[in-house]
């Protein structure tokens, strides 16, 4: 094994952990680390696109069969969702690496205090109209193919943040967050080919090794304070990046 197979294997594990405990985080996390090993932003985001699609796809197929899902959030999400991912992951593949590593490592940032924010202070909760759906499905949807990651933070935390039901809004997101992966994993084969898919069997190998130990954390970890570490983490690195291309270390 090459030492980049270890440490992408290493990447999809700790991500995975840190999704299978606090229900989100894969892509941000797994995104963050790739851009500080040095993988152009489309690439990385191409390939926990891909990875994603077999960990949607069993958590949607769970969410179903469990009756967690309200069809009417998937379609009022879905739509906007698909739409909003394939113009993120075209922009991403079509704009330049050094342009978008910027931006994207900004935006990863943010994420880290959002993260850290979401931990420390429980927002209030109040009723949404339906028509606030799509918009927040086109702005998850954009923001996790062009950002490598997102979808489950925002949609997420808005819809239960606005008074709606945590196990139907979980269930539906997450049933959404597949055909959403598709659509963006889809456009990123059309616009980059194969080749960001050379790395995918290690991440992939990673995150299913971890994925039962979602379930101990939940026991033994305080969520609040994963919470807070992810966070501080993703801070850390993705500041880390932003000062490197300013040039400022």
């Amino acid at each position: 094994m090459t030492a980049e197979f270890l440490l992408l294997l290493a990447i999809g594990f700790f991500a995975q952990m840190i999704d299978g405990a606090l229900g989100m985080a894969f892509g941000v996390v797994s995104t963050t680390a790739m851009l500080a090993i040095g993988l152009p932003p489309a690439q990385a985001s191409a390939l926990v696109h891909t990875a994603e699609i077999f960990t949607t796809g069993a958590s949607a197929a769970s969410h179903i069969h469990n009756r967690n899902v309200d069809w009417r959030i998937v379609r009022r999400l879905g739509i906007a969702g698909v739409l909003g991912a394939i113009l993120g992951a075209w922009i991403l593949s079509n704009v330049d690496s050094t342009a978008m590593r910027a931006l994207v490592s900004g935006y990863l940032f943010f994420m880290g205090l959002y993260i850290i924010l979401r931990a420390v202070h429980m927002m209030p909760t109040r009723d949404a109209p339906a028509k606030w759906m799509p918009p927040v499905g086109f702005a998850a949807g954009f923001l996790d193919a062009s950002g490598g990651g997102g979808w489950g933070p925002v949609s997420t935390s808005t819809l239960i943040g606005s008074g709606h039901a945590p196990r139907q809004t979980i269930g539906s997101v997450n049933t959404t967050e597949f055909f959403v992966t598709v659509a963006a994993a889809t456009t990123f084969f059309v616009e980059l080919g194969m080749s960001p898919l050379q790395n995918l069997v290690p991440l992939v190998i990673g995150g299913l090794l971890a994925a039962p130990l979602g379930g101990w954390m939940v026991k033994r970890i305080p969520t609040r304070s994963l919470m807070i570490a992810v966070g501080v983490l993703i801070l850390l690195t993705s500041g880390w990046q932003i000062l490197r291309g300013l040039r400022l270390v």
